[in-house]
């Protein structure tokens, strides 16, 4: 997961609606099915729904009231200590 990534998603979030990455969610996941796709394309496809699910789940903490640095930061510091487990 990349901070800037999750940071712009947060902001297109705000500016029009969470329902556009929930979608985009759902035709990346759709196409992880196309057997004909490589390892390196199904690691981006996976960074790019990663990075999305992010996004959702800072404009959530947002939305419940953290301020979106706290927001990002805390989320990140999470995925960091998933991470080292």
């Amino acid at each position: 997961m990349k901070l800037p990534v999750i940071k712009h998603l947060v902001n297109f979030i705000e500016e029009n609606d969470e329902d556009f990455l929930v979608e985009t969610i759902e035709t990346l996941e759709s196409l992880t099915e196309v057997p004909s796709l490589k390892d390196e394309e199904l690691d981006v496809m996976g960074e790019l729904i990663s990075n999305l699910y992010g996004a959702i789940e800072v404009d959530k903490m947002i939305k419940q009231g953290t301020p979106k640095k706290e927001a990002l930061n805390s989320f990140m510091q999470r995925v960091l200590g998933s991470i080292d487990t």
